[in-house]
């Protein structure tokens, strides 16, 4: 399947903002986050039902995916972003109208719980999304300039981005050596581990994985990556990126444990395709955006990853 490139945005263009998965605890971030978007020259809407609450939920599953929907046929909305993660938008899946996301393709942009839309997105339309800044998290004060460059650049230039660096020099860590060319999917490690075995996981083969997580001791960690062992899900990929696992080590020194490290070598030195890790997307503040769906370059010999052409039209 070919993938599908949303147009690029433009100053003065609208930007949609809605709630897949939870509501912010402070809804002053709300406005923060619209005040820095429309201070870059952004017109900026809300969903109808951004702001509610339904328990952990932004509201019930027909409110948020009548948001979503509304976005998506809106001809003026020329962009979708996700006012935060949490947990909900698996939820959403089957109830989500794939064709006619097809048919008003769009920037849309997300990450951590929001990994389950991107996934099911791409399978079921072939379109470019992008794990990237959410309003209430990323843009609503002290905004990070690494996070911002990168994340604007990619969605307003219909020019190809090139090597892709990691904030502050930091290095990209070879696990696996060698040099391939993929489409790149993923995103959390949990919400896409829960999406083995529905049809809204896409077909690995031929595809670069990325994954990362937050909070998650490592026994968790092993348990989700052996469920993708046991589903032989690494075994048609090409690659593998291993983004930021933050707070995801035993803190309680009475514990047994192997450490994360241990647990990511043991799963991934002898996969036998090419592995980076210390890719610096999740849940940080200096944050890596990445184009789901879209061909990538992953030299893990050469410790490089690049976008070799770009991802808006």
């Amino acid at each position: 399947m070919k993938s599908i490139k949303p147009k690029k945005l433009q100053k003065r263009d609208l930007i949609g903002i809605v709630s897949p998965a939870s509501s912010l605890d402070d809804p002053t971030k709300i406005e923060k986050g619209v005040n820095y978007l429309e201070g870059l020259g952004y017109r900026v809407i809300l969903g109808k039902n951004v702001g509610k609450y339904n328990g952990y939920l932004a509201g019930t599953d027909r409110e948020r995916a009548d948001d979503l929907h509304s976005m998506f046929t809106n001809k003026n909305v020329k962009a979708i972003f996700c006012l935060r993660g949490g947990y909900g938008a698996s939820r959403l899946l089957d109830k989500i109208d794939y064709k006619l996301i097809k048919n008003h393709t769009k920037i849309f942009v997300g990450y951590s719980d929001i990994s389950a839309l991107h996934l099911a997105i791409f399978y079921k339309t072939g379109m470019i999304t992008f794990a990237g800044p959410m309003v209430g998290v990323d843009f609503f004060e002290d905004v990070s300039s690494f996070t911002e460059e990168m994340f604007w650049k990619l969605i307003t230039s219909n020019k190809k981005f090139g090597r892709v660096e990691n904030p502050d020099d930091e290095n990209i860590l070879c696990l696996n050596p060698g040099s391939v060319t993929g489409k790149i999917v993923g995103g959390n490690l949990s919400v896409i581990a829960g999406l083995i075995g529905t049809e809204y996981f896409p077909d690995l083969k031929d595809k670069i994985l990325f994954i990362e997580e937050s909070g998650e001791v490592p026994y968790k960690i092993d348990r989700m990556l052996n469920q993708f062992r046991l589903s032989k899900m690494f075994h048609g990929m090409k690659g593998m990126i291993i983004g930021s696992f933050k707070d995801c080590n035993e803190l309680d020194p009475e514990k047994r444990t192997l450490t994360l490290g241990e647990v990511i070598t043991e799963y991934f030195s002898k996969l036998e395709k090419p592995v980076v890790y210390n890719f610096r997307h999740g849940h940080i503040k200096n944050n890596i955006t990445i184009p789901i769906g879209a061909s990538i370059r992953l030299n893990a010999s050469r410790k490089f990853v690049e976008y070799p052409e770009a991802v808006v039209s």
